[in-house]
């Protein structure tokens, strides 16, 4: 006799999901004390598992720095048009080697006639090949550039970064100009590059830019005021022609400070510890031996 529909086993609707194993005591707390339910909660979550040494302070800075990617675009880290070092198509090749050198970028935008027109990326080892071909034409050496809108995500703009090999990118406005230029070490930077947040900070130096490290010298911001720095150092460094620090050292060295430099002033040597944007972000300053001052 065939079986009828009732006589049928039921057949499962749906996937049987593995029993909790988690006793009542686990499951009270998660009740009462629920995951973060918004961005401050989670480093705030994050802050207290590194006052417990659940984690260390150096991974707690890099997840932070990742959550705050996640809400930025690429319009807040680029370099604005009027601080990208760009190289003329049809300059001389002693000129553009000039360049190369002084910056010491490894990818430069190349233009032809306006700054607004970029035709391609150059890299820099690639002028060796003009050196020793020297009828070979520069525009064959060009490669394509990449170009993204403002409000890119930054998350997004890692992964086509990584997805594609690209190092650089230019960044249009919303009428299609160009606004500036953006990295790959520019991205990054917004993980590993606010490190110094492990460097204890007093209400003082919170405002003036300055802070003590723990050799004895100090970390100073490029937008510190000349006067706050003559205040903590007690030098008297020029504060008519410039208001900041930073503008008194790139005139100083006559360019646009790079990371690893260095410049004296006021009996100081300022170290440029980090840029971002075509500025310093961080000098480090110590005082000149006595002998150096002396030379000076």
């Amino acid at each position: 006799m065939a079986a009828t529909p009732a006589d049928k086993p039921a057949e499962k609707s749906a996937v049987r999901q593995p029993p909790d194993k988690r006793g009542l005591f686990e499951r009270l707390v998660e009740f009462l004390s629920p995951g973060p339910d918004s961005t401050d909660e989670l480093m705030a979550t994050l802050a207290d598992a590194e006052q417990r040494e659940l984690i260390a302070p150096e991974s707690r800075v890099m997840l932070e720095g990742v959550l705050r990617m996640a809400e930025m675009s690429a319009g807040d880290v680029m370099v604005a048009a009027p601080r990208m070092d760009l190289l003329d198509i049809d300059a001389p090749y002693d000129e553009l080697l000039a360049s190369v050198i002084e910056t010491g970028h490894s990818r430069f935008p190349a233009y032809e006639g306006q700054r607004d027109n970029v035709i391609g990326i150059l890299m820099a080892k690639d002028l060796l090949k003009l050196q020793r071909s020297p009828d070979l034409s520069l525009r064959t050496l060009l490669r394509p550039a990449v170009f993204v809108p403002e409000s890119k995500g930054l998350n997004e703009l890692l992964r086509d970064f990584r997805a594609n090999r690209n190092h650089l990118a230019m960044v249009i406005d919303e009428f299609g100009n160009t606004a500036g230029l953006i990295t790959i070490e520019d991205v990054l930077e917004e993980i590993v590059g606010e490190i110094e947040d492990e460097f204890d900070e007093d209400a003082t130096a919170a405002e003036n830019g300055i802070y003590t490290l723990a050799d004895g010298s100090h970390r100073v911001a490029g937008d510190t005021d000349i006067s706050a720095v003559n205040e903590v150092f007690g030098t008297s460094l020029p504060e008519e022609d410039f208001d900041t620090i930073g503008g008194l050292i790139a005139h100083e060295l006559g360019h646009v400070p790079r990371r690893g430099e260095a410049a004296e002033a006021g009996g100081l040597q300022f170290q440029v510890m980090l840029t971002r944007g075509g500025a310093v972000r961080w000098f480090k300053v110590a005082r000149q031996p006595p002998a150096a001052q002396d030379a000076d």
